[in-house]
């Protein structure tokens, strides 16, 4: 890639020949297990930090998959004979997704790496040759408009993203189509925007190589694609959120100032939504001196919206100038610009008072309660992917406590959800502890704080007694005053039932 801009794309209006292809990749076993188990683990997850020297010592076979691995993967020019005995070569070459080099040789047009669906599917992400996510040394200079394939970013949003069946779904900023790909396995309709066509295009052999339904492809910037009478039941989007001085780079810059791009995306989606429906991004947002950053995070929120935002992240001002000055090549060009640009960053943040930068999830569903909720935490721990059923199961508690009053909640039977283990915490020898913790290894993976009654209480939750009963049975274990616990232990109920330790029986 060179900064003299993108090399042409393969024919996108050419389904039958993408199938063809896809059928040759397939019996090559050119899939992420294929891979696998071709590579080794090394050499495979080398690749996803943009080395390739091991994949290359592993393929120097003339074996059909080491021959795919090499053209689409490494990038290596392979003699013409060996690819014709794999794929369809005249073919891909009048479609353009390879072209011919050299003497008797042919080259990939574009990145293809194999993609394991969530339901076993192989699936495949189309992006611009050298443009596969890497590691933190990034891939050297990027030219304006090169489209990136699937990195931590995009698959953080498809594990979080609940997968329920939907009418119509949204991709705003769809980039290689991988949100697009994911949707199209639950919703009727899928409808993928970007600001740049070359992503749409690229989306579109994302799904054709994929073997998935077609999109509806739409230009333009945020909403502006979409219809003012139009509404989603399902709205991602992995946007370009990085907040940097200008707009330089398509798929990372937003062009707006600070984090008014993601505010905007937000406040925005709630419109956009059906009643029921979830709008799901990843964003940065601003810590700024003198200010909450959680209150700015709350104003975002859209009227009519329960709203669920986790901080996984902060990074001072110094560690993320210098994230994306990496993630764009500028370490490796003129020291005396590499400066310059660092500085454009910090005077960026110091003119705007930002001291650090927060990276999370925002999910938001459309309600119709009177007082709709709103989380906004920090969690930075390690959860378990993915999260799509947890992110849908926290929801639907929120429903269940908004309609349950105490008395009601007394009244209820509940369950200790799986794999909830109980830790106590405390000096050696002492009689009693300090505190008692709960602590899930599922989901995410959360530990919380409770009392010994709160503790007694969550250890015989089986389903088979009402929480009033079992109240009045710790009351009279503990020598307690029974109506005295029955008014104070609702709020701890309702914090365990919230934060997924303890699940109402119907």
């Amino acid at each position: 890639m060179t900064d003299s801009g993108p090399a042409p794309l393969p024919a996108a209006d050419r389904p039958e020949a993408a199938a063809r292809l896809r059928d040759a990749l397939l019996a090559a076993s050119f899939t992420a297990d294929g891979l696998l188990e071709l590579l080794g683990a090394p050499a495979y997850t080398a690749l996803a930090r943009s080395e390739t020297v091991p994949a290359l010592r592993a393929t120097r076979g003339d074996t059909p998959l080491e021959t795919l691995v090499r053209l689409f993967l490494l990038q290596q020019p392979v003699p013409r004979a060996r690819v014709a005995a794999v794929l369809p070569v005249e073919e891909a070459v009048e479609t353009g997704w390879l072209v011919r080099v050299g003497g008797d040789e042919v080259a990939a047009a574009v990145d293809v790496r194999p993609y394991g669906g969530p339901g076993g599917e192989d699936w495949f992400i189309v992006s611009d040759l050298g443009c596969a996510v890497g590691g933190a040394g990034g891939i050297g200079q990027r030219a304006e408009g090169v489209v990136l394939g699937v990195g931590g970013a995009s698959t953080t949003l498809a594990g979080i993203t609940v997968r329920t069946p939907v009418a119509a779904a949204l991709d705003l900023g769809t980039g290689s189509g991988i949100q697009a790909l994911h949707a199209s396995r639950h919703a009727t309709r899928v409808t993928a925007t970007d600001l740049n066509p070359r992503a749409l295009h690229i989306t579109a052999l994302t799904l054709a190589l994929s073997g998935a339904p077609a999109a509806e492809l739409r230009e333009g910037s945020l909403f502006e694609p979409v219809r003012d009478d139009e509404k989603f039941d399902l709205i991602v989007s992995n946007p370009p959120f990085v907040i940097s001085p200008g707009a330089r780079l398509t798929y990372r810059d937003g062009g707006m100032g600070g984090d008014d791009l993601c505010r905007s995306l937000v406040q925005q989606a709630g419109e956009r939504l059906n009643e029921g429906g979830f709008a799901q991004f990843l964003a940065n947002w601003q810590h700024v001196a003198g200010e909450d950053w959680q209150d700015r995070l709350r104003s975002w929120v859209p009227r009519g919206c329960d709203a669920w935002i986790v901080q996984r992240e902060v990074q001072d001002v110094t560690q993320y100038a210098e994230l994306w000055l990496r993630d764009a090549g500028d370490h490796r060009g003129d020291p005396a610009e590499y400066q310059a640009r660092y500085n454009a960053w910090l005077d960026e943040f110091e003119a705007r008072k930002v001291k650090a930068i927060g990276f999370g999830w925002i999910t938001l569903r459309r309600t119709g309660a009177a007082e709709p909720s709103l989380t906004v935490e920090e969690w930075p721990h390690p959860v378990e992917q993915p999260l799509g059923d947890t992110v849908r199961a926290h929801f639907e508690r929120l429903d269940y406590l908004r309609e349950h009053d105490d008395a009601a909640l007394l009244a209820h039977h509940f369950r200790l959800v799986g794999e909830v283990v109980q830790e106590q915490v405390g000096l050696p020898g002492a009689e009693d502890p300090e505190h008692v913790v709960l602590r899930q290894h599922r989901g995410m993976r959360r530990a919380t704080k409770v009392d010994t009654v709160g503790a007694g209480f969550a250890g015989v939750c089986d389903g088979t007694l009402s929480a009033g009963r079992i109240l009045d049975a710790i009351a009279q274990l503990m020598g307690e005053d029974a109506v005295r616990l029955r008014d104070q232990t609702p709020a701890q109920i309702r914090l365990l039932v919230e934060q997924g330790f303890l699940e109402p029986v119907a």
